[in-house]
């Protein structure tokens, strides 16, 4: 299969097979949109606004600063923050320094953090002032390199009359104390003139971030991504993203210039709310909406809802989770969210009565997409046009970019259409390797026809339309008696009964087929449902040996902070059982 020309007769009509014009440093997209758009709205948080030019004078001082530091041309550092309005700056000020970022789970403990800090050498570190999220830094960068610490607080992206009346009710959080050698944010922001050091980048060989994957499965990696991973996916995105920006209206690419309002309820430490979200809110010249905590409120997600009716958000790259509280709530009918036009789903499989479920209550139109930290992160998408999406899917490789399915005993050799096998990725976004790992690099890249490819470790096919279906994961899949089972073909039928809130399968040991499968339930919000209830449902609608044997009732399912339930963690319980 060649990038001139996937083998489909689905492709959209008016996108191109590739891209051109992405090698250049990440950078420059604020750097444009500030000259494009200046007084254009940025960022918003809590009422507060931002303007391109704004935000670009904060990133060019914050890169004068750290130079001023010691910080040379590929030191990271690394950003330990929520969602609040300093990211944007803070990550652009590291790129124009020349340096790479490292970014970090805010919910992560002193240790997980620690790790982060000593694995990718990082030098300078910023936080929030939080009573939380401070100590946790103070604690982490004991024992590593880190000589710079930059505390981040609210009070001065607030509108100023709440950030007066916060002051008053002592409502802003901050920390108890803080360390005398720790700066802050705001000190630095009045004391460095706008002027960022003349860093030459060649986007295609220095590295711009490095993001930890892997937790899930063992000890986390950090994926070492380029600036051309990321400009080459903001421009496939563009060309690849068509909304219909009137009702009934022809589909084109995103209106640019602040057309369009991005809700920002991924986390931007995690590549798919940082790349479908910040990045390409900012490439966009297009308003971005801080959402610091998608769950706060009574009941949760709430206050996420409130942001969509406030500020008219009209695109909002997800995770399923996300839709499902969405389409979950009990109070959604109280809340207009028919101003989304599209969404972006990721992370995780979309089940197919999900984003049914949601497009009836907002009107607007759920793209499944496909990727990994490693690939910064899509590499592939369904069409934005309803008439040729096809639910269930994820759609077609990106411009430019080649996926393969390979064998599963060898992971060279090509397997038939239609064969499952394991996925394989060749393009501009794939990331240069694992930082400081050379053995894992060894195992997950292959040479085929000259090109290089990443093996994801995910299991899937290309159907007779060119589709390309993910099965599962390959560590996920349940031997049943020598039967293949997939757990995301049990759960997308499990989603299908009205009660049913959130669904993962897993495989547990059995002495008679080897393994039997096990189904975790979460009902809907006043549900109740017993487990002969279930097994009639699955009987009616699964085969045999696919059936759930055990079925569990939870209050909450374990999820990761991007929303992925982890199975990992319900098989890691079943093992201690046993």
């Amino acid at each position: 299969m060649t990038l001139n020309q996937w083998p489909t007769t689905k492709w959209p009509v008016g996108v191109s097979h590739h891209v051109t014009n992405y090698n250049r440093p990440l950078f420059k997209i604020l750097d444009e949109s500030a000259r494009d758009y200046p007084d254009k709205v940025f960022t918003i948080f809590n009422g507060g606004t931002k303007t391109f030019s704004q935000v670009k004078n904060t990133a060019d001082r914050i890169a004068n600063f750290l130079v001023s530091k010691g910080i040379k041309k590929g030191d990271r550092v690394a950003i330990f923050l929520p969602n609040i309005p300093h990211y944007p700056a803070i990550f652009f000020g590291i790129l124009k320094a020349g340096a790479v970022c490292v970014t970090c789970n805010p919910l992560y403990t002193s240790s997980e953090l620690n790790f982060q800090l000593k694995d990718s050498g990082a030098k300078a570190v910023f936080c929030m002032d939080h009573a939380q999220f401070y100590p946790t830094t103070s604690e982490a960068i004991k024992g590593t390199e880190i000589t710079t610490t930059v505390i981040c607080n609210i009070k001065s992206y607030l509108p100023k009359w709440k950030a007066l009346l916060g002051s008053l009710l002592n409502k802003i959080p901050r920390a108890d104390q803080h360390a005398p050698d720790h700066l802050f944010f705001d000190q630095i922001i009045e004391c460095y003139p706008p002027e960022a050091p003349d860093i030459q980048i060649i986007a295609d060989e220095d590295l711009a971030l490095i993001i930890y994957t892997g937790g899930t499965t063992g000890v986390p990696k950090g994926a070492a991504l380029t600036h051309s991973n990321f400009t080459y996916n903001l421009r496939a995105l563009e060309e690849w993203t068509r909304l219909s920006h009137t009702p009934n209206g022809n589909p084109e690419i995103i209106k640019r210039g602040g057309f369009h309002t991005f809700l920002g309820v991924l986390p931007w430490y995690h590549s798919f709310g940082m790349t479908t979200c910040m990045m390409t809110a900012c490439a966009s010249g297009n308003r971005l909406v801080c959402i610091p905590d998608p769950r706060a409120g009574d009941p949760p997600f709430t206050e996420v809802l409130k942001a969509v009716e406030k500020y008219k958000a009209t695109i909002m790259p997800a995770v399923p989770t996300i839709f499902i509280a969405f389409t979950n709530h009990p109070n959604l009918n109280k809340y207009d969210i028919t101003s989304l036009m599209g969404c972006f789903s990721g992370g995780a499989p979309l089940p197919p009565e999900v984003c049914n479920q949601f497009e009836a209550k907002s009107g607007s139109v759920i793209f499944e997409g496909y990727g990994l930290s490693e690939t910064a992160p899509v590499a592939s998408a369904n069409p934005t046009d309803k008439s040729i999406r096809k639910i269930g899917s994820i759609g077609f490789p990106l411009p430019g970019t080649d996926i393969k399915i390979l064998d599963l005993e060898t992971g060279i050799n090509e397997t038939q259409r239609g064969e499952d096998g394991e996925i394989a990725i060749s393009g501009p976004q794939v990331m240069k390797g694992y930082w400081n790992k050379p053995e894992e690099n060894h195992v997950v890249f292959r040479e085929i026809e000259n090109k290089r490819y990443f093996l994801t470790g995910d299991i899937g096919h290309i159907d007779e339309e060119g589709y390309i279906i993910i099965t599962d994961r390959k560590k996920d899949l349940i031997l049943v008696g020598g039967f293949n089972v997939y757990p995301r073909e049990i759960e997308d039928i499990l989603f299908q009964h009205p009660k049913v809130a959130m669904a993962a399968v897993v495989g547990v040991p059995d002495v008679t087929s080897g393994e039997s499968v096990k189904a975790y339930l979460q009902l809907k919000p006043g549900e109740t449902a017993t487990e002969q209830e279930i097994a009639d449902f699955c009987k009616q609608h699964i085969a045999g040996y696919k059936r759930p044997k055990f079925i569990e009732f939870r209050n909450e399912l374990p999820v990761s902070p991007i929303g992925k339930v982890l199975r990992r963690v319900l098989r890691d319980e079943e093992a201690g059982k046993q």
